[in-house]
């Protein structure tokens, strides 16, 4: 107890130099850039991110390091402003991101869960035991995942995507570790700018759309700049990729379960009513997100009520002669369960977007947003910030990237939203690390698809990235 007494005097007394200056502005946002507690929020935030910049390397969460920073830097935030008697304002500011992050959490738990359901009923695996079976050649699979990430990935996660197609060029390119590592950058690629031109193909695209700057249909215009920069670096790589065809592979069958297509159906449902609620009821898409998962409980419902239908022969011949138990026993089995697909949600992903969320949410009430704001945006100008932005999310995590420009709220044209949306989203593809995407298929493709290989070809991605914003330039120049 001593301790903590200790602990915070000397957090009061480090902040005291920022408590004298405060008194004299007056105002309730206090301007803290140039003072004790802003350095060490900065401090802490830089901290945090390195640990997550090397998660793979220390084995630890990315969550963890900003969960604990987002709660630091908002003590230091409190403290300051009780000491000037605005004993609400902090409070006021924090449950305004907290507002955003619960509606943007809502809305990425329903998605995590159907399409957790949807991997769950095996749909997924029947499209790759689909592509594994037709005995495409080299080129023309390294066409078709990639073709398949960059359309898939506007409906689902691109985490999800990449995964699956890498499994299918991991399958067929046994012997080809060239196609296997080309083909995963493809795969990046396309499932980085897949995500770009629809609202639910990235979080930073989520949030856009959620913060009501870009409109649901305004995103598909996006399409062609997206496609392009796809397009032009899979053009290039096309004559690298091996010829011939593979082996074909046996033994994969279409396994979907029962009610995979209905789950499929009633996700796509689930879509439509999210962009009703926002659009014609102007209610938050989340709350049309949840009122979707009332779809799959109901249908999950009836799948759990009717689990014994998903019994045939072979399950009956195999437990024949089994001493059964509650666990092996295939009456006593629950079926479908919502609330399994529910806990399989990528939790540290979320977490680690609140911590994102909080962490710069309080930077920014500090006033290091309006700083950068001004610096990026206001003498660089918006064309060349947004392209720095869409370079800088392949360093950094494109969210925090991403809502740190909403954050600051520049002052710029419909266009350049619209790019800035372009940049965050395709702009991780420069680097593995840029994306989620990425470093999932680092893991996967150990050894075959990593850094280096992908550093090879970072020419021909930024020449896709620079097409694209030419693209959209010319293409989309009555939105400027």
């Amino acid at each position: 107890m001593n301790l903590l007494v200790r602990l915070t005097s000397l957090l009061c007394l480090l902040l005291l130099p920022s408590i004298a200056f405060a008194t004299t502005t007056g105002h309730t946002q206090l301007d803290l850039t140039g003072e004790t507690v802003g350095y060490l929020a900065l401090a802490v935030f830089s901290l945090a991110y390195i640990l997550v910049i090397f998660e793979e390397q220390l084995h630890l969460r990315k969550s963890k390091p900003v969960l604990l920073a987002a709660g630091i830097i908002w003590i230091m935030i409190a403290i300051v402003y009780q000491q000037h008697g605005f004993d609400d304002a902090a409070e006021v500011a924090l449950r305004h991101n907290f507002l955003e992050y619960a509606e943007l959490f809502f809305f990425l738990l329903v998605a995590m869960t159907y399409i957790n359901a949807m991997i769950e009923r095996k749909v997924f695996d029947a499209l790759r035991a689909w592509l594994v079976e037709k005995g495409f050649s080299y080129k023309a699979l390294f066409w078709l995942l990639g073709i398949l990430a960059f359309f898939i990935s506007p409906v689902a996660d691109n985490l999800t995507t990449a995964l699956i197609m890498c499994t299918v060029a991991l399958t067929v390119g046994t012997k080809e570790p060239k196609f296997v590592a080309i083909s995963c950058i493809g795969i990046v690629v396309g499932a980085n700018a897949g995500g770009a031109f629809s609202p639910f193909g990235d979080i930073t695209t989520l949030m856009v759309w959620q913060k009501g700057i870009v409109q649901f249909s305004e995103f598909f215009i996006l399409f062609i700049p997206s496609l392009i920069n796809f397009a032009v670096p899979a053009a290039i790589m096309h004559f690298f990729i091996p010829s011939g065809s593979p082996d074909k592979v046996t033994g994969e069958e279409l396994i979907m379960k029962r009610g995979g297509v209905m789950i499929i159906v009633l996700f796509l449902l689930t879509i439509i009513t999210a962009v009703s609620f926002h659009n014609f009821l102007h209610l938050p898409p989340a709350i049309g997100m949840m009122t979707g998962l009332a779809y799959l409980k109901f249908f999950g419902y009836y799948l759990k009520r009717t689990h014994h239908l998903d019994r045939n022969l072979t399950e009956d011949r195999f437990y024949e002669g089994m001493e059964l138990t509650d666990d092996t026993n295939p009456q006593h089995t629950e079926g479908f369960d919502v609330f399994r697909k529910v806990a399989r949600a990528e939790w540290d992903t979320l977490f680690f977007f609140y911590g994102v969320i909080m962490a710069v949410g309080g930077l920014g009430f500090i006033g290091y947003l309006g700083m950068a704001s001004e610096a990026m945006y206001g003498q660089l100008g918006p064309t060349t910030a947004n392209i720095i932005v869409g370079v800088l999310s392949a360093i950094v995590d494109n969210i925090p990237v991403m809502f740190a420009v909403l954050t600051m709220n520049p002052d710029m044209s419909h266009g350049q939203w619209l790019l800035v949306t372009l940049t965050a989203g395709v702009g991780g593809s420069l680097l593995s690390i840029g994306s989620a995407a990425g470093v999932a298929l680092m893991g996967q493709a150990r050894g075959i698809y990593t850094f280096a290989s992908h550093l090879k070809w970072t020419p021909v991605i930024a020449l896709g990235y620079a097409a694209s914003i030419y693209a959209h330039l010319l293409i989309n120049a009555s939105h400027f």
